[in-house]
């Protein structure tokens, strides 16, 4: 068993039962963006969130303990992924990658945005010509350090 394993678990559990991952959410007590990215194996789980979502999808305890390992994270099965919504975050930042980079550096200085104190909402926002999906993506910005 490997954690590609319980993700799997996880998911067909979820379709079976028909739960939201905003409900999983609920019971963790964390943003559905964040459980979901744990649930998908990209985030390591407390042992009281690990037990929540092992009573949740019917985990064993082996699976349960596989929630609380951290992750090899940001691996994908392509180097250009091939799932459409996928790629098109991976088009987003190679089009306008450059740009972001240019205007972090011109408002704070040469650092970057971190990945690890971050926060990330996904909202439904309507719209009369079609609805909109609206991704808030806030990371607190490290400067590089001279030595």
């Amino acid at each position: 068993m490997d954690r590609n394993d319980v993700t799997e678990k996880i998911i067909e559990t979820k379709i079976r039962r028909n739960i939201t991952w905003s409900k999983v959410a609920e019971e963790v007590g964390k943003s559905k963006e964040w459980v979901t990215a744990g649930c998908l194996g990209q985030m390591a789980f407390s042992d009281h969130q690990a037990q929540v979502v092992g009573e949740l999808f019917d985990l064993s305890p082996e699976e349960i303990a596989m929630l609380r390992v951290p992750p090899f994270r940001g691996s994908l099965p392509n180097q250009i992924p091939a799932d459409p919504t996928i790629y098109r975050l991976y088009e987003l930042v190679s089009v306008y990658g450059p740009t972001i980079k240019e205007l972090i550096h011109e408002e704070f200085g040469d650092g970057i945005m971190s990945a690890i104190d971050f926060d990330m909402s996904i909202t439904r926002q309507e719209d009369p010509n079609g609805d909109r999906v609206h991704i808030e993506l806030s990371g607190k910005f490290l400067p590089y350090k001279s030595y």
